[in-house]
């Protein structure tokens, strides 16, 4: 009965897709001109709401100066002639529709109660079958097939999860001026910090850090990349790291939380994410680390150490795989560029992310992290995940129209977990020195 509730659950996760969504305008227009404002004045207050994405932010975060001098601060809108040149942020807002820009309290909070459900019931009757007389009677390896297919199914639901505390990491959960910051930290805590294990503000801090960088050689946070051509002059350690790459590839999301490779701890606050973070940060990430700690004590505690490792860290395995996957494949192309201090501008950057398919209910299931991807990039604290697919069917209109589709980089990948595989066998952290632009 309770499997039958769970699968009937995310068969309607599915099916509604976007069925929270606010209803769309009744007046659209292409571009950013809504139906009581000129375009001009749409524009000026978007440039007001944006500019501070680059450069408040930025200060805030303490991120290094260079972010000062990105393309959007000089030239709002101006335009290189070149076909190969990225546009500004305000000639891209033109091409996304006004609803883009719409965040929804009420919308944002029914994925989030969904989410929840759905790990709820799945984790929930997990530890039904776990705890049954029946499962205690059977050998360990019918004990593992029958618990394999839950674990899958809770942990992608976990994913789901983390896919709404990702909202609430950049602000777009809620933009309520009276409960906009404790709405976004309250679901960011939930989510991450209790059901992901993922300590919600050392996240956000290293995840902002990332937008602000993307793509950026040296200065780019969550992947580290190494040139393929300086192998020779690999540490020893490094090299065993590469060597030993596949049997690591389940773990490497716990080994970036936990010993911060490459951004810093994200437990243990020390490396270069909290260069320059005052006290107060410190403390205030601190409160989420004891929140994770909490919560997977009570559970440890409750549960006793097998049926914690069987109802709690399986699916979480799941769903740090999915992570580690998505975020992965979302920046590793054959012909994926990376930029320097002299060459790297936010657009650019940007449009080196991709947007990949993996088919359309896993997407929509996914609330679209992973086909809406470089919008999200381009606007990465304005665009709540139920506005990514139409944004950026907008933006790949409003692309080809300026001759310029060929910058956006979207592929079909249905053959996911193969093309992880592959693509981290194959790749690794490495990046030619050819899909280096240098000055």
């Amino acid at each position: 009965m309770k499997t039958t509730a769970t699968t009937l659950l995310l068969t309607l996760c599915v099916a509604t897709g976007d069925a929270f969504a606010p209803p769309h305008h009744t007046q659209q227009t292409r571009g950013i001109s809504f139906s009581l404002l000129s375009p001009m004045v749409a524009v000026d207050d978007l440039r007001q709401d944006v500019s501070p994405l680059i450069a408040g932010e930025a200060a805030a975060a303490d991120v290094p100066t260079h972010i000062e001098s990105m393309s959007v601060l000089n030239d709002w809108e101006s335009n290189s002639n070149s076909v190969d040149e990225p546009p500004k942020l305000g000639t891209i807002i033109k091409m996304l529709p006004a609803e883009t820009w719409e965040v929804d309290t009420a919308t944002s909070l029914g994925y989030f109660a969904l989410d929840m459900l759905a790990v709820t019931l799945s984790m929930g009757f997990l530890d039904v079958v776990v705890t049954s007389d029946i499962y205690r009677t059977l050998p360990w390896f019918e004990q593992a097939l029958a618990v394999m297919p839950l674990q899958v199914l809770t942990g992608f639901a976990m994913w789901c999860t983390w896919c709404i505390g990702h909202d609430a990491g950049h602000g777009t959960v809620s933009k309520s001026k009276k409960h906009g910051k404790a709405i976004n930290r309250t679901v960011g805590e939930v989510t991450h910090s209790m059901v992901c294990l993922t300590p919600f503000i050392p996240w956000a801090l290293s995840h902002r850090k990332h937008h602000l960088n993307h793509n950026h050689l040296e200065r780019d946070f969550s992947h580290q990349w190494y040139i393929r051509e300086d192998r020779p002059d690999f540490h020893p350690l490094l090299e065993l790291a590469h060597n030993t790459r596949m049997a690591f590839l389940p773990f490497l999301y716990f080994v970036y939380l936990v010993t911060g490779v490459p951004d810093g701890g994200h437990v243990f606050f020390y490396g270069r994410m909290w260069e320059g973070e005052s006290l107060k940060d410190r403390l205030d990430g601190a409160l989420s680390v004891m929140i994770s700690f909490a919560t997977a004590g009570t559970l440890w505690y409750n549960m006793g150490t097998s049926d914690f490792a069987v109802v709690c860290l399986g699916p979480w395995m799941v769903m740090a795989f999915w992570l580690f996957m998505v975020t992965y494949l979302q920046h590793h192309s054959e012909d994926g560029k990376l930029y320097t201090d002299d060459t790297f501008t936010f657009e650019r950057g940007a449009f080196e992310t991709v947007d990949r398919t993996y088919g359309k209910w896993v997407d929509r299931m996914s609330h679209h992290m992973m086909d809406g991807h470089v919008a999200h990039h381009l606007f990465f604290t304005k665009i709540p995940h139920y506005r990514l697919e139409t944004a950026t069917k907008a933006l790949r209109e409003g692309m080809e129209e300026r001759g310029q589709g060929h910058l956006y980089k979207r592929i079909d990948t249905p053959h996911y977990s193969q093309e992880i595989v592959n693509q981290f066998y194959n790749n690794w952290f490495f990046v030619n020195e050819s899909q280096i632009v240098r000055k």
